[in-house]
C-alpha cells in the first residue's frame, strides 16, 4: 500500500519554489531562475562540476542545454527555521544535438528564507539514469 506524505504550510512554501525553479529551466528564463537562486547559490552538476549563480543559469538558458521539461517526483521536504532541505527524483525531458533526452537521477536542494521568500543556496543532482 502506498504511504501518503502530507507537508505543512512551510514544506509546500518550499516545493511550490521548487517546482517555479524547475519551471523557469524548462521555460529558459533567465531572469525567473536568477529571482530564485540566492547570491551565493551553488549547484553540483551529475558530472562532478560545480556551478555559481551566473554559471549555472548561463548554461541552463543559452542554448546549451535545452529543456523542456523538470518533474520533481516524490518530494520530501524538511524545513528548520528558515532552511530546507528538499530531496526528490527528478525527471528531466532536454535537447542534446537535436534529440530528446530523458533522464533521471536524485536531487538534493538547500532552501534559504533570508527575507520572508525561499531562495535555492545550493544544490546537488546525481548520478544520471537514462530512460530505457
Amino acid at each position: 500500500m502506498a504511504q501518503t506524505v502530507t507537508m505543512d504550510d512551510e514544506e509546500r512554501q518550499v516545493l511550490q519554489a521548487a517546482q517555479a525553479r524547475a519551471s523557469a529551466l524548462a521555460e529558459g528564463d533567465g531572469a525567473a531562475l536568477v529571482a530564485l537562486l540566492h547570491e551565493r547559490f551553488r549547484w553540483t552538476a551529475h558530472v562532478g562540476e560545480t556551478y555559481d549563480r551566473d554559471e549555472y543559469v548561463r548554461r541552463n538558458t543559452d542554448g546549451q542545454t535545452v529543456w523542456r521539461s523538470q518533474t520533481l517526483g516524490n518530494p520530501v521536504v524538511v524545513v528548520v527555521g528558515d532552511t530546507a532541505v528538499l530531496h526528490a527524483e527528478v525527471s528531466d525531458v532536454v535537447m542534446r544535438d537535436g534529440s530528446e533526452v530523458t533522464f533521471r537521477m536524485p536531487v538534493t536542494q538547500v532552501w534559504v528564507r533570508p527575507a520572508g521568500s525561499w531562495l535555492c543556496l545550493a544544490g546537488h543532482a546525481g548520478p544520471r539514469r537514462l530512460d530505457p
